[in-house]
């Protein structure tokens, strides 16, 4: 009886010590809703331009030279003088708004490759309407990547512009840490019945860290159709505007928190605090700004096919002039929005100006 015994005993010892297996995880699925995040970051990256007094970009800096304040505390930073690959999401608006552009738009697809990821990088392209589709997932293969810009045809009249940024940024989710995560948007500054919020993508932008250039249609609609177009022109008393809370709706404020008038990005700092409260009215008609603004992007815009091609060439320069700076918080147990500062000397720099975090 004993040997039965210690031959079940055994048995049953091998079986509990036998790694279980477990079912594959599914892909994500980019049309999928994104995850709310909740808790704070790990590691905070930040890329940064470095301008001279005449407006030119600074090369050849050393990493002894920058010194980055989380919320006023310096840093322990690493800075990549090394060039470091990037990872594209090309986001095409294709709605039947915008199908008399489209031919413009499918002329850029081998501007991708030479200009913005080089030889190192990848891009994927997505198109949007009431769909966000993927064209192309990421590749190296500059033909496939001109090939999907190609294709791109025009379908319903909806315009899922902030859905079509979660999805994208869900996909650069994907990739490795050390390449610098970009979505290049090219479309209208609004958005039409998206099931994502503002607050939500842009959380998702910041935890990926996600940089956004946009190229807007809008502005050449509204020179072709000679009407202002409501995302960038704004004719509406300063009291109408949507502030946050505690701050007087006055003609100076109104054009620092909205950009009117070439508000920068210290001006925004307020307004982002707003929206990370969910205060739904705040950039409603024109999410597009508060994307680019709150990761440290540019925006530009183009009017005939030379000035698209002109955005791209631009966004690749800047794109090629960043110095790559990444930390890990010495204050994560400050709730709430963090303002970064880099400074380099007597130059002048750009990079987000913050980020949100949660509590744990």
């Amino acid at each position: 009886m004993i040997r039965p015994i210690l031959l079940t005993f055994v048995c049953g010892l091998m079986i509990a010590q036998t790694p279980q297996q477990q079912p594959p995880q599914p892909a994500p699925d980019p049309a999928q809703p994104a995850t709310v995040f909740k808790g704070g970051v790990e590691v905070v990256q930040a890329p940064v331009l470095v301008f001279d007094r005449d407006g030119n970009y600074v090369d050849g800096l050393q990493p002894h030279q920058f010194h980055l304040f989380d919320n006023g505390k310096e840093q322990n930073i690493n800075i990549d003088v090394a060039y470091q690959p990037i990872s594209l999401v090309i986001c095409l608006q294709s709605n039947a708004h915008v199908e008399g552009i489209l031919p413009q738009v499918k002329k850029i697809g081998g501007l991708i490759a030479p200009l913005l990821i080089g030889d190192q990088g990848e891009a994927a392209v997505i198109a949007f309407d009431s769909r966000v589709r993927t064209m192309q997932d990421f590749t190296s293969d500059s033909e496939k990547i001109t090939k999907a810009v190609k294709g791109l045809t025009a379908g319903s009249y909806a315009n899922h512009m902030i859905d079509a940024v979660s999805a994208a940024t869900r996909m650069l989710r994907t990739r490795p840490l050390n390449r610098r995560r970009i979505i290049l948007y090219i479309g209208e500054t609004r958005d039409i019945a998206s099931e994502t919020g503002l607050r939500e993508a842009l959380l998702e932008l910041q935890y990926a860290n996600v940089m956004f250039y946009p190229v807007d249609m809008s502005r050449m609609f509204s020179t072709l159709s000679a009407k202002p177009d409501p995302g960038r022109q704004d004719n509406r008393p300063p009291a109408m505007h949507p502030m946050p809370s505690g701050v007087p709706a006055t003609p100076t404020s109104v054009a620092q928190m909205y950009g009117i008038g070439g508000g920068g990005r210290a001006e925004f700092i307020p307004l982002m605090v707003e929206i990370f409260k969910d205060v739904k009215a705040i950039f409603k008609d024109n999410p597009v700004e508060a994307f680019t603004k709150g990761t440290g992007g540019t925006e530009y815009t183009f009017y005939k096919q030379r000035g698209l091609e002109d955005a791209i060439q631009k966004i690749g320069a800047e794109l090629h002039s960043q110095y790559f700076v990444s930390y890990t918080p010495n204050n994560k147990n400050e709730g709430g929005f963090h303002t970064l500062e880099v400074t380099v000397g007597a130059y002048k720099t750009q990079t987000r100006p913050g980020y949100w975090l949660g509590t744990k």
